[in-house]
């Protein structure tokens, strides 16, 4: 088992998809995972922001963030 700790540091869409996504992949395989925003990432915080904004692949955030949260993986700001 690894550990991984992503960090997300951009307001845009596409990053903060990717960064959900493969921290769901790496807790759901068993490792420990934490996901850290900075920056202008700290936007990712706001419960009200809306998550189902499609990325060019066609997925969004709401698509992986849910997982996160459910789970319980660390989230800091």
């Amino acid at each position: 088992m690894a550990n991984f700790l992503f960090v997300l540091s951009r307001n845009d869409n596409e990053p903060a998809t990717r960064c959900f996504q493969f921290a769901k992949i790496a807790h759901s395989k068993g490792h420990q995972t934490d996901v850290f925003f900075i920056d202008g990432g700290v936007t990712w915080a706001n419960k009200d922001r809306n998550l189902d904004e499609k990325t060019a692949t066609g997925d969004c955030p709401n698509d992986y963030l849910p997982y996160l949260v459910e789970n319980q993986v660390p989230i800091g700001v």
